[in-house]
């Protein structure tokens, strides 16, 4: 990521990330925000917010393959206990372009982004029933998850959230944390001395997109809510994931030995 402070650009292959500056690059990220996620206009964040987000100190990054947008993320400042920090609260990638390491990529930019601009922490949401999200986050890009939020957006429109309570682990990005240098450098994180596990079975996708069997879904999701609360309230955090060979998944939760933390809720 050479370069960025410099010029907000990056490419990679045949894709190039840039900080989006102009209407019609962020009317393109409304239009793939739909796109993602399917929801109703009313549920959209609007041209307006995308547009705002860069000239208060947030992000709205553009992936282009050509003229086309592929992915973006979008980002808006916040403070914690009286700290500012970048709340990524979008990353969307076309689905032509996905399971390529465009995700990852573009996390990567941000993260340079930050950085530049002087930020130490960035934080988005993921629903800890999501499989791969949540390897990306944790074990692809060193993120940490200590926080559990109960159904945070209401039950939305978009299909992929199978009508269930929008519960939400909150990702902490400690962006020059030894973890993540680590990470960064040698390509695998740190080792973790587990003290328990939460389990998400491959079988999810299935369960909420199936109205018949949407209860499994909502059984699974009471009951490792209440395994991520228990864990969190003991000082336990999420600091690794394993998934095997027939797509199920597990969090790895654990003590971690680093100090940094302007909040613990």
């Amino acid at each position: 990521m050479a370069g960025i402070e410099a010029t907000r650009e990056a490419v990679t292959g045949n894709i190039q990330l840039r900080n989006c500056t102009e209407i019609e690059e962020f009317r393109a990220c409304v239009t793939l925000q739909k796109e993602v996620w399917g929801f109703a206009d009313n549920e959209l964040v609007p041209l307006r917010i995308f547009s705002l987000a860069p000239k208060i100190g947030g992000q709205t990054i553009g992936a282009w393959d050509g003229d086309t947008l592929v992915g973006f993320a979008f980002s808006i400042p916040g403070t914690r206990n009286g700290h500012p920090y970048l709340h990524s609260h979008m990353l969307g990638v076309k689905e032509s372009h996905r399971n390529t390491g465009l995700g990852r990529r573009i996390k990567l930019f941000q993260r340079e982004d930050a950085i530049a601009h002087g930020y130490e922490l960035l934080e988005w949401t993921f629903d800890p029933l999501e499989i791969k999200n949540a390897y990306l986050n944790l074990e692809r890009l060193g993120a940490i998850a200590r926080r559990y939020n109960i159904n945070q957006y209401g039950i939305t429109s978009s299909p992929l959230q199978g009508f269930l309570p929008t519960d939400r682990l909150v990702a902490e990005w400690w962006l020059k944390s030894k973890r993540v240098e680590t990470l960064l450098t040698d390509g695998k994180r740190p080792a973790v001395s587990e003290e328990t596990t939460v389990e998400v079975p491959g079988d999810i996708y299935a369960w909420k997109a199936n109205p018949e069997t949407r209860q499994k879904a909502v059984d699974l999701q009471s009951r490792n809510r209440r395994q991520f609360l228990t864990a969190f309230s003991r000082g336990l955090a999420c600091l690794g994931y394993e998934r095997d060979a027939s797509g199920n998944g597990a969090f790895l939760l654990g003590r971690w030995d680093e100090d940094w933390s302007y909040t613990s809720k």
